[in-house]
């Protein structure tokens, strides 16, 4: 099995991007797969994506360096287990507020040697039994990257951040802003107090923190210390690429970003 490259990349201190998938068709992951992304999340909470439509994306990549990560449903051991097993690089995990969701998101994601509680399935990740390595291997492989989308979880930064094996703290803006009761305000201090503290006790805990941007905003997380950023989704690539390009053939000024679901100032 190859290597994954991501993971290796954040533990040299290096910046990693991305982008996430929401669309079910394989011309997606086919043709971004050969942009320079270095990840791509399928993602399974909020898109449509259904286990067995991931395995399809994920097939389609084929010879892509691209390292495919799934976001999944929920932190649950079947649903984290099952796109693992369609040969998922790794899991982001949605709202983990305390120590004991961190760590039943690790365990649900490593094998019984590794304290984890993975069952083994002889699926396409070890391809179907015969990659005789990938069991002995994959738990040293494995992004496991957990969100940070509420206020419980800002006070309980520290405590899941200790969980070993963590290796992402995704900060999702919408839900976090929401949850601070400044939706959308992403200039607010209260927002950027928060984004400041997840920095510090990442950085402080060894954890690499990461957030979703938008083409307008990543170079700015990315001073500010966010390492594993998401540039938009393939919604939002489309969305501002097509608006952008017809406004120019219009004659009219590009817009800032695209609609509030895709990408945000």
């Amino acid at each position: 099995m190859r290597r994954n490259l991501v993971r290796r990349k954040l533990k040299e201190g290096k910046t990693s991007i991305g982008t996430w998938i929401t669309i079910g068709h394989p011309d997606i992951p086919d043709i971004l797969g050969n942009l320079g992304f270095d990840w791509f999340v399928f993602d399974t909470e909020h898109a449509p994506h259904s286990v067995e439509t991931v395995q399809h994306l994920i097939q389609t990549m084929g010879s892509s360096p691209t390292i495919p990560l799934v976001r999944a449903a929920w932190n649950d051991m079947v649903m984290i287990k099952r796109v693992l097993d369609v040969g998922a690089y790794g899991v982001i995990i949605p709202w983990v507020n305390s120590k004991e969701e961190a760590e039943n998101a690790v365990k649900y994601c490593l094998y019984p040697q590794s304290g984890g509680l993975r069952g083994t399935g002889p699926r396409k990740a070890s391809n179907y039994g015969f990659d005789r390595e990938y069991f002995d291997v994959i738990d040293e492989e494995l992004l496991i990257g957990v969100q940070i989308e509420t206020e419980k979880a800002l006070k309980n930064l520290e405590d899941i951040f200790s969980v070993d094996r963590i290796d992402v703290a995704y900060v999702g803006p919408y839900d976090l802003s929401m949850s601070l009761g400044i939706f959308r305000q992403f200039d607010n201090p209260k927002f950027l107090k928060a984004l400041e503290t997840v920095l510090n006790k990442a950085e402080a805990a060894g954890v690499t923190p990461g957030i979703h941007c938008s083409a307008n905003n990543i170079n700015h997380y990315i001073e500010m210390g966010f390492r594993f950023n998401s540039l938009t989704s393939d919604v939002g690539l489309l969305i501002h690429g097509a608006v952008n390009a017809i406004r120019g053939i219009k004659g009219w000024r590009p817009l800032d970003s695209a609609p509030a679901a895709y990408l945000f100032k």
